[in-house]
């Protein structure tokens, strides 16, 4: 009995190893995964005080080599390396009301950076969801304005990613 066990993990092992590596691409790709939106309101009277939005992308990459440290984030020539732009780059785009949409890198949304996603450092591939979280707070002259967003991830090689837009959505805003 213990002969067959010994068996039948050697045989699952060996089928284990012989699963080809995903075949991604070193430069990172992306994929639009949804949006999704919720208003948070005081407790006490009931007024809305932001909307707290999530964009979600899917990603893969061959060599893995996607975020950056808390210490790479302070290093100023780590930080000379990218630009001091970050690693997520995120386009706000705002409907005017002649339909036309004004498209800009928000000072808020200017340096994103996403964390280490293989901590392990080693290369090879990866793949997942990243979840991005933003708020537009309401004002007392705040107005529904609509948006949509573009995205595009940095790998630690300089690689961009290609870039994903989202759908439209609903946001308190100033005109």
């Amino acid at each position: 009995m213990k002969v067959v066990r010994a068996l039948v993990i050697v045989f699952s092992a060996s089928l284990a190893a012989c699963v080809p590596a995903p075949d991604f691409d070193s430069v990172p790709r992306i994929e639009y995964s949804a949006i999704d939106q919720s208003t948070e309101t005081d407790p006490l009277t009931g007024k809305k005080l932001r909307e707290n939005i999530v964009i979600t992308v899917t990603f893969e990459d061959k060599d893995g080599d996607l975020g950056a440290t808390a210490d790479e984030r302070s290093d100023e020539t780590f930080q000379s390396i990218y630009g001091k732009r970050g690693n997520y780059e995120l386009v706000t785009f705002t409907k005017n009301p002649d339909g036309s949409w004004d498209e800009r890198i928000l000072s808020s949304d200017s340096t994103m950076w996403m964390p280490i996603l293989k901590p392990d450092g080693k290369a090879g591939p990866i793949k997942g969801k990243l979840d991005y979280e933003l708020r537009r707070p309401y004002g007392n002259s705040s107005v529904d304005i609509e948006q949509k967003y573009k995205v595009r991830i940095r790998d630690r090689a300089l690689h961009y990613s290609n870039q994903v837009e989202t759908d439209i959505i609903t946001v308190p805003g100033y005109r």
